[in-house]
């Protein structure tokens, strides 16, 4: 095959690369089928003290939820618990991407160290009972601080 032939094959093999690779990124950011994505993205400062923790909620559970209530224990650098928070976080739809945002008052974000998942008392998928959501939850987190289950 002479040059000229390679040059009119290389542009389409090129976009089937790119398309290959762009699907393959998207599949990374894309939630297991059936769990609930539960990711801390960043942590941003408050001007007078505390931090804002920024969640994203990745459902790819089927169901949507009409109640999703957490309970997180936040640690300091010392390991030590600072705070318990309750937090709700509902409504989550189904397949979509939820970006919810909570403060956490009177500690730095730089002195959060972990954050765990203490309790998921209400776990509600629309017009069902409440569940146990633990099986189907994915935790990260994008911080410095994990989030543990």
């Amino acid at each position: 095959m002479g040059n000229a032939a390679l040059k009119r094959l290389g542009m389409p093999l090129a976009g089937m690369a790119l398309a290959l690779l762009g699907q393959q990124g998207l599949a990374q950011t894309t939630p297991p089928a059936g769990k609930l994505t539960i990711e801390i993205n960043k942590f941003e400062e408050i001007d007078g003290g505390g931090c804002r923790a920024f969640f994203l909620f990745q459902n790819a559970t089927g169901k949507s939820f009409e109640g999703f209530e957490m309970s997180l224990a936040i640690f300091n650098k010392d390991g030590v618990i600072d705070r318990l928070l309750s937090i709700d976080a509902s409504p989550l739809p189904v397949a979509r991407t939820t970006l919810k945002l909570f403060e956490i008052p009177q500690i730095s974000c730089a002195n959060i160290s972990e954050v765990l998942l203490h309790d998921v008392p209400v776990c509600k998928p629309q017009n069902e009972a409440n569940t146990d959501c633990y099986p189907m939850l994915d935790l990260k987190s994008r911080t410095s601080a994990p989030l543990e289950e």
